[in-house]
């Protein structure tokens, strides 16, 4: 079983227009809406690729049912917890030029007796997993959620027999790898936050790989964009780099999210290392052709998956 654990879930807006002017009135020539937040987004390539997600996450108010509804409708099974406060809208405007703007809302507050129904909702599926499954917590925490939420919930995982796969960022971020996850994907720039060592290139994201896992992680990957990935599986001493081809992105947005779907999808088939970062890459690529975040095409993740290069960094 995967499931795709989502505490600050949204409605992805993305916008299209000819130039984006600060303090001026901007008409879009399109505007699309879609299921959204990191969560949303894993769940929804790894049903690209083959797999039967699992989504839980908080919805609340007429987002909150548009969320679920989309979902649904791309035939993803839900858990929600109701929430008093309406889900949150990111936005993303794209220019002609395809340059990328986010706005990303903070998520509305969650009552401790919200947080109390989450954590009870999560207990529920994987004791009825009874082990085997894998937790993939992905996304930052909305106002009123504890820094640790998402450790407990790694503790409380571990406990059924789950592995757990962390994507966050900021003091989450350093929580959860108190928990120890069985695999942590940071950026560039959350990496950096989390180790206080700058990441030029490959090989200097091997020092931070390795201080990542001295805080708690079995595996650490760090994404780089363009750069592609730096990946240290659990119980070896190897670390790869994954070489990405080139495409003509229509936004980078959530390609994070689709090679952490990679990974979780190459977990539960037991995929060798390379095969498996050959098609965490090939995700976060196919991504950046897609018209909204998560909406890979299998064919094309097959496709890239094959132009990839794997490079050993020790």
């Amino acid at each position: 079983m995967l499931v795709c654990i989502s505490a600050n879930p949204a409605i992805d807006k993305r916008v299209r227009l000819a130039k984006l002017v600060p303090g001026r009135v901007n008409r879009a020539s399109e505007v699309r809406a879609a299921p959204g937040g990191k969560a949303a987004h894993v769940a929804m390539v790894l049903q690209k690729l083959g797999a039967d997600p699992l989504w839980i996450g908080f919805a609340g108010g007429a987002n909150g049912q548009e969320l679920l509804a989309g979902l649904s409708e791309l035939g993803i099974r839900t858990v929600s917890v109701p929430m008093k406060n309406a889900t949150r809208t990111n936005l993303e405007i794209i220019d002609e030029d395809g340059v990328v703007t986010e706005i990303l809302e903070p998520g509305a507050d969650v009552s401790n007796d919200e947080c109390r129904a989450f954590t009870c909702a999560c207990e529920a599926v994987f004791h009825e997993a009874k082990g085997g499954a894998i937790a993939i917590f992905s996304g930052s925490l909305p106002q009123g959620v504890p820094t640790d939420f998402y450790a407990r919930l790694i503790e409380k995982m571990h406990s059924f027999g789950a592995k757990a796969f962390l994507d966050t960022s900021g003091e989450g971020l350093k929580k959860g790898l108190e928990a120890g996850p069985d695999f942590v994907k940071p950026n560039r720039e959350e990496a950096e936050w989390l180790t206080g060592r700058t990441i030029q290139d490959p090989r200097s994201a091997t020092s931070a790989i390795a201080k990542i896992i001295s805080l708690g992680a079995k595996s650490a990957a760090v994404s780089l964009g363009q750069d592609g990935l730096v990946w240290k599986p659990s119980n070896s001493d190897c670390i790869f780099h994954a070489h990405p081809p080139k495409v003509s992105a229509q936004s980078a947005v959530g390609s994070g999210d689709a090679a952490l779907a990679g990974f979780a999808y190459a977990g539960e088939k037991q995929l060798a290392a390379e095969d498996s970062l050959k098609l965490a890459a090939a995700c976060g690529a196919a991504n950046c052709l897609t018209e909204l975040p998560g909406q890979v095409s299998a064919r094309e993740v097959e496709r890239l998956r094959e132009l990839v290069r794997i490079e050993a960094l020790s």
